[in-house]
């Protein structure tokens, strides 16, 4: 893959200084930068809110359709917030501050039916190094239907994504536990990412394997157990996917596809005119800060500047830390993108899909 490289001289002061007031603040409170005893209770809810529903579906005790449909939309939020607020946190090493704890709760991303090897590459290594660089951050990498970066090729019918974009969106993590691990770890085997075929065929088997459990327990065991047509089942299963796709990308897309986001591109030698930080800073947007609800459930990525410029700080303390970040980047002259709630988030991105499908 291209190797792209950030300037080491535009923005060091501003670096500098937010890294020290950051140490200052931690260090002065004597606290971890890790999680601490609030992430067992919020991994314990988020897994039981996925797992008990299905559990319930599993024992075949529930024959009525809008309770098997209600019970699959929960465990669809569930499943969301073990993305968000669990495994998110364990696979940046940000859960615990014991790798083995880490360990096994980035292992929660197997029960949602994804792998976390192919994950940590798009999120960790691309996604998070090459923050909305065409070609370089996977999280671009979508189907051609959209266009959710002004570096890709436009066609007639991106002037209706504003409209259907939330439809595909629901999709998304449907297509995750069939197909994307598989496209994904093939096009990182091609890009280097995976270094040997021995690696290459572990990560294929075990995904086969887990993804036949995953499949199992979520699926096939409450098709055969549940007394009602199994095309109920199934439309009830595809609902739930759809609760947990539109959350998840929504989400994340309102982090960076908004009107205030740059795309900054290399130059020919593979240089970005800029400072990693500050790079951070021009492509991400934080929304709804004061939202402690929503900020609890979605795991801090309402604090996506925080997030992007501190991957390695657990999120619980993202809320104290945006203070430090906006007054230093405020003190710098550097823009911090903030949308004051969901619903102004939602219509930015809205309009930035628009502007997308027409510029």
């Amino acid at each position: 893959m291209n190797v792209y490289k950030f300037s080491n001289h535009l923005g060091t002061s501003f670096t500098k200084e937010l890294k020290e007031r950051v140490n200052q603040y931690f260090s002065s409170k004597e606290i971890s930068r890790s999680g601490d005893y609030r992430m067992g209770v919020k991994s314990a809810v988020m897994i039981s809110m996925f797992l008990f529903p299905l559990l319930i579906l599993c024992s075949g005790f529930i024959s009525n359709i809008w309770a098997v449909f209600g019970l699959y939309l929960l465990s669809g939020l569930g499943m969301a917030g073990i993305g968000m607020s669990v495994m998110h946190d364990a696979l940046h090493g940000t859960f615990s501050s014991k790798k083995a704890i880490n360990k096994v709760m980035g292992w929660s991303i197997y029960l949602i039916g994804a792998n976390p090897t192919v994950w940590k590459i798009q999120h960790n290594v691309l996604h998070h190094t090459y923050t909305n660089i065409d070609e370089a951050d996977d999280d671009l990498h979508v189907p051609g239907i959209l266009r959710i970066s002004p570096d890709q090729n436009r066609f007639w019918i991106h002037k209706f994504q504003f409209v259907y974009a939330w439809v595909l969106y629901g999709m998304m993590t449907l297509v995750w536990v069939t197909t994307r691990d598989f496209t994904r770890l093939k096009r990182y085997r091609n890009m280097g990412l995976v270094k040997t075929q021995k690696e290459y065929n572990r990560i294929i088997i075990e995904a086969i394997i887990l993804k036949f459990f995953y499949f199992g327990y979520s699926i096939a065991i409450p098709m055969l157990m549940i007394p009602v047509a199994w095309w109920i089942v199934l439309l009830a299963y595809f609902s739930m996917h759809f609760v947990t796709g539109i959350v998840l990308t929504v989400i994340f897309q309102m982090g960076h596809i908004m009107p205030s986001s740059e795309f900054p591109q290399p130059d020919e030698n593979g240089l970005i005119g800029q400072n990693w930080s500050i790079h951070q800073l021009a492509t991400t947007c934080n929304f709804a800060p004061r939202n402690r609800v929503l900020s609890w459930f979605v795991g801090g990525l309402n604090y996506q500047i925080e997030h992007h410029l501190m991957p390695h700080i657990c999120h619980l303390h993202y809320r104290e830390l945006s203070k430090i970040v906006q007054e230093t980047a405020e003190k710098y002259g550097i823009p911090y993108h903030s949308k004051r709630t969901l619903f102004h988030a939602l219509k930015s991105h809205t309009d930035m899909l628009y502007q997308l499908g027409r510029a």
